[in-house]
């Protein structure tokens, strides 16, 4: 147990420590990481700062308070939505993130159903396998049911499955702009107009094209429509702190009209308190991120975000010709944008994903296939070149056998085996125990994880490795 200390220490001491921690965290001001962070620069950051910082202690839950706030986010809102093909019906609101703003958009679906189709007791929803795992947290917080779909071999959505899985009960349809693990854009057109013919509504998830699609598109590259110019498309999310470059946590999510967006709202009148109303999940809205992202849409304008966007379209054209390039690997599929994955035929990519640990990157693991995830931001035209040479080193290495190799891959097939042959129970004991092995370390995860994300994506069954992941996290949380 960690208490409270019975002396305040001094601020510097208390910095001194927090930076010593800081400095174990991945080298993001290097260009070392491929997610998480969307940096733009300097003077960016200390736009961000200074505009957050101006609004440290406001809280957006009563805009009658701080009527700034409220200007903010509406001038915000308006922005996004005309970028997105909004029209003067068009409205939202800001969230902390992608995940909120795709749980208020399944939670309107679901409230809208209730006002319009009241004979719908078990709301589904229809969605390409590829879609964010925010919507499976959607659908266990609200009652609806997720029918996950697979994709077509380019990993875009299948449109006529997809609307062949629609049944009575379907509330909403989703697509992506792009989807999260190889970075390629739904038929969102297609899809809307499925949508339509059944009469139901229809999300598309941009929150991480949403803010960068646009300003790709007027640069001359090929663009599918993906937003309000689409009939039947009712609701867009799209994230202000990945390609916005704002600060966290913002994001936005849209509606078509006013009349669909009031059913995201939660009111109660009855409390001794007074009257509570808030538009999203939250309560108290921290003003910072509001202000923030004001500011920095202001700050940069339609020149400054097509200057980055030219920026980070000219490293993505780099990367890809260079990782396909590199004997074994090849970039899955063709991505509209800057976010895109490293399969192979012939090589253990999780192998590859563990050389450039062990040089200093951090590449996040994707599964069904097997490959590395990368998003392309501004700071990587200064690294790209660096980034492919060791990219190319760890695909030799990788290539390479070893004892160490050889025992990953016997220790996989043998519990590929084991998960066949052995009873249900026996594998489940099996699966905890190798949960508690992973974790014995400290960190919860080992330095080298080819093994593990090599046993984890062939196990059988799912709600055993459910388990097995969520006993990592709580003993990561200790």
């Amino acid at each position: 147990m960690t208490p409270l200390p019975t002396q305040g220490r001094s601020k510097t001491e208390v910095l001194d420590t927090m930076q010593a921690a800081r400095d174990k965290d991945v080298r993001w001001r290097e260009g070392r990481v491929f997610s998480l962070v969307f940096n733009a620069g300097d003077e960016v950051s200390d736009v961000l700062k200074d505009a957050y910082t101006l609004f440290f202690s406001e809280n957006g839950l009563n805009p009658t308070a701080f009527p700034s706030l409220k200007k903010f986010e509406t001038e915000v809102v308006a922005m996004v939505a005309a970028l997105l093909g909004g029209d003067a019906n068009a409205v939202g609101n800001m969230t902390t993130g992608g995940t909120e703003s795709l749980l208020m958009a399944v939670l309107t679906a679901r409230e809208y159903a209730r006002a319009v189709k009241s004979h719908i007791t078990a709301p589904d929803m229809v969605l390409p396998a590829s879609a964010h795992p925010a919507f499976e947290k959607a659908a266990h917080y609200f009652g609806v049911k997720s029918i996950r779909v697979p994709v077509r071999a380019d990993f875009r959505a299948d449109v006529a499955a997809m609307e062949q899985a629609i049944t009575p009960n379907t509330i909403l349809m989703v697509g992506s702009a792009p989807s999260y693990p190889q970075g390629v854009v739904d038929p969102i057109r297609e899809l809307a107009q499925a949508a339509l013919r059944h009469n139901v509504l229809f999300h598309t998830d941009a929150c991480v094209g949403g803010m960068l699609l646009p300003f790709v598109r007027k640069l001359g590259y090929p663009v599918p429509d993906f937003d309000f110019s689409i009939p039947g498309v009712t609701s867009i999310s799209a994230d202000l702190h990945k390609y916005g470059y704002a600060a966290k946590g913002a994001s936005v999510i849209l509606y078509r009209n006013s009349d669909l967006r009031r059913h995201q709202y939660f009111a109660y009148t009855d409390w001794s308190g007074g009257i509570y109303v808030s538009p999203s999940m939250t309560g108290t809205r921290p003003g910072g991120p509001i202000a923030a992202a004001w500011a920095l849409l202001n700050y940069l304008g339609e020149a400054g975000y097509l200057k980055l966007t030219d920026q980070v379209m000219q490293t993505v054209i780099k990367l890809r010709d260079g990782i396909n390039a590199i004997d074994g690997l090849r970039v899955l599929s063709d991505p509209e944008m800057s976010v895109m994955a490293i399969g192979s035929e012939s090589l253990d990519v999780y192998e590859v994903g563990d050389e450039l640990t062990a040089r200093g990157w951090h590449l996040d693991r994707q599964q069904f296939p097997p490959s590395l995830h990368l998003t392309v931001s501004p700071y990587h035209a200064t690294v790209a070149d660096a980034f492919l040479g060791d990219l190319g080193e760890a695909a030799a290495k990788a290539r390479k056998p070893t004892l160490r190799k050889v025992t990953n891959r016997v220790m996989v097939k043998a519990a590929n085996v084991a998960a066949k042959t052995l009873p249900e129970k026996w594998v489940s004991r099996l699966t905890s125990k190798t949960s508690s092995l992973v974790g014995a370390s400290g960190d919860g995860l080992p330095q080298r994880s080819a093994a593990m994300y090599g046993l984890i994506g062939t196990l059988p069954n799912r709600g055993d490795l459910r388990e097995m992941v969520i006993d990592l996290l709580d003993q990561l949380t200790k």
